[in-house]
């Protein structure tokens, strides 16, 4: 029986399957290369506040902690749309009023789960220790610690070290022998961290229990609430062109563009400009590779797997449940390594890309498409459909509020429902005139 577990990276995923992994009698350690965050002060701008959902829920609930952190999560029950000089107006993310989404912070969550950790004797922290390489062959890890090196040895060792992921590199300079395929997608986009504080009564400026969309057609920006009354604010802009991040060069430009392009928002951003000059502008890449294995006695998951761009909200998800769907192998096999590792590699591929390209999706629905006549009516329609029949889902839904339904399922019929239900309000002025059940009937009839 395998009995010492490696798992190289402390973020979400990694400390999560610690977690997961103590809890089911084995011993582990957990290296991470940054500072432990509990005592060292978190550099601000590259954070883009998570969307927990119901896939990440169910991961929490599989280590006895969702109801302590769902304590923390502001609900955010739609898109609260602002056009440029017309009303916001709000797109629920369902046409149930018990589904809704949930902001969280990405270091609080993080700090929860490593408390968590250090609850347990066999598991072991070490932090500040870069992992320099991996020797698959026998299993090994080099770390670096202060001046020196050290190695560890393991009997499976999980990579969970994020999208510049070092046990990836490790298999990647062995891609003679793995035929290891790899490939790194930049978006013409990137992100800058900017901030809405709270307003002077310790209240929210904006409303509370919604993601703000500043949908600009070739760029937008986005709100997510956080606890202290304050929004977490992400601007996405193309690296270069008219509007873009290379004309935002003085302060005066920036504060033209924002009074032009966001005006209602400008207002409630006394720190802007020393917010886009202090923070860092982000880069957004899909990473996709395969093999994730090594002979069995390896797994790389989460962002050093399959990285996403973060317009679907289900990054953090997706590497939340690639440690349940793991976890749910190696429960079904009874504890038979090469048995979960090969299922687990033969079904998860098909899902992590599949979210991944409905992230790319999602970013165009979300700056080109929210404010456009057509697709409102088409949501208008999901929405009814979801409230009148128990039996309909959007894509939407499949994805974020259906934890039974693998990504894959849900991008495939999703898209077929999306391309019908687009055809049918092709004409439609009125979607509360539309005949539900004739509606539902053609898109079953259709799929």
């Amino acid at each position: 029986m395998t009995k010492k577990i490696l798992v190289i990276g402390a973020g979400l995923s990694g400390t999560l399957l610690a977690i997961r992994m103590a809890q089911r009698g084995f011993d582990v350690e957990l290296i991470e290369k940054r500072p432990d965050m509990r005592t060292t002060e978190v550099v601000e701008g590259r954070s883009i506040n998570l969307a927990l959902s119901d896939r990440g829920i169910k991961a929490l609930r599989m280590i006895g902690m969702d109801e302590e952190l769902q304590k923390d999560c502001i609900p955010m029950r739609g898109r609260l749309i602002h056009p440029l000089g017309a009303d916001t107006f709000l797109s629920p993310y369902s046409g149930r009023k018990d589904k809704f989404i949930n902001s969280i912070s990405r270091g609080g969550l993080n700090i929860a789960l490593l408390n968590k950790a250090e609850t347990y004797p066999n598991l072991k922290v070490i932090f500040n220790a870069p992992c320099l390489n991996v020797n698959f062959d026998h299993n090994t890890a080099v770390f670096q610690k202060d001046s020196g090196e050290f190695e560890v040895h393991a009997d499976f060792i999980f990579g969970a070290d994020g999208a510049n992921s070092a046990v990836r590199k490790s298999m990647f300079e062995q891609s003679h022998k793995l035929h290891f395929n790899f490939s790194q997608e930049y978006l013409s986009h990137a992100y800058k961290e900017l901030v809405i504080p709270p307003a002077e009564n310790g209240g929210f400026r904006i409303e509370k229990n919604a993601l703000h969309i500043w949908p600009r057609g070739g760029y937008m920006m986005i709100a997510l609430p956080n606890l202290d009354g304050s929004f977490t604010v992400t601007l996405f802009l193309g690296h270069k062109g008219e509007n873009s991040f290379e004309k935002l060069k003085t302060e005066k430009d920036v504060v033209d563009f924002f009074q032009v392009n966001f005006p209602d928002a400008v207002s409630h951003m006394p720190t802007l400009v020393d917010d886009f000059f202090g923070n860092p502008t982000g880069l957004l890449a899909t990473i996709k590779c395969f093999p994730w294995s090594v002979e069995n006695r390896s797994l790389i998951l989460g962002d050093a797997a399959h990285a996403i761009v973060p317009f679907y909200g289900q990054g953090m998800n997706a590497s939340f449940e690639d440690v349940v769907v793991f976890d749910e192998l190696f429960e079904k096999y009874d504890g038979d390594w090469d048995l979960t590792i090969e299922r687990y590699n033969a079904t998860r591929k098909n899902d992590t890309d599949a979210i991944a390209d409905l992230a790319i999706d999602n970013f165009y629905e979300m700056r080109d498409k929210v404010a456009n006549p057509a697709f409102q009516h088409k949501r208008q329609l999901e929405m009814k459909l979801e409230n009148a029949f128990e039996e309909y889902q959007s894509k939407y839904s499949m994805v974020t509020f259906n934890d039974e339904i693998p990504y894959s399922e849900a991008m495939n019929k999703g898209r077929r429902q999306d391309d019908l239900l687009l055809k049918y309000c092709e004409n439609i002025e009125d979607v509360t005139k539309l005949d539900l059940d004739e509606a539902l009937n053609y898109v079953k009839n259709n799929l």
